[in-house]
């Protein structure tokens, strides 16, 4: 990692791994650790953090796909964090890739700080939640590329594109972060 702009996303051939350094000694979960942390037939959870929705999405067990999920409706962290973790007892996940609202020029801003501070909030509950591997990954455009696709390719109605944006974004994410894990070797 660079310690010289630790706000960057680190440009390697593999994906956009976000590049951060937290004064404790957690791991930095990328696609090469998280693939050596789970094991094939693992799923995995997509998360796109958003101020009034979550969205989500699961992976299948061999990381080639991710399918869209669900979209929780945000209202207290304790609230939102019960219906998170009856997602993953249901679908047996074990790690959980979390988009990173970074800036187009590659810095953080207050959005990418909420979703840290979401992270951590995960980690210190001390329940299920806070023992899987949390993984940060670049969302730049998620929601906008999402977006286009439903608008010229499904010719999609602003309501309907609304009630499902929020899990296709997740499985956006999901789906490039599996893509880099697949260039592991």
């Amino acid at each position: 990692m660079d310690d010289r702009n630790p706000t960057t996303c680190d440009p390697t051939p593999c994906g956009n791994e976000i590049e951060h350094h937290d004064d404790d000694n957690a791991p930095d979960w990328t696609p090469a650790t998280v693939k050596a942390a789970v094991r094939t037939g693992d799923r995995l959870l997509g998360i796109d953090l958003g101020s009034k929705t979550i969205g989500l999405a699961v992976s299948d067990g061999l990381w080639m796909s991710a399918t869209p999920l669900q979209t929780i409706r945000r209202t207290k962290f304790s609230k939102d964090v019960v219906e998170l973790l009856a997602v993953v007892e249901k679908y047996e996940i074990r790690a959980l890739v979390l988009g990173l609202p970074v800036e187009m020029d590659g810095t953080e801003g207050k959005r990418c700080q909420s979703t840290r501070q979401f992270m951590a909030n995960l980690k210190g509950l001390g329940n299920r939640l806070s023992e899987l591997p949390v993984a940060l990954w670049d969302e730049r455009l998620s929601t906008a590329a999402v977006q286009r696709m439903m608008i010229s390719e499904m010719d999609m109605s602003r309501q309907k594109r609304a009630e499902i944006v929020d899990k296709a974004a997740a499985a956006y994410i999901l789906q490039g972060f599996m893509d880099a894990m697949g260039f592991v070797r």
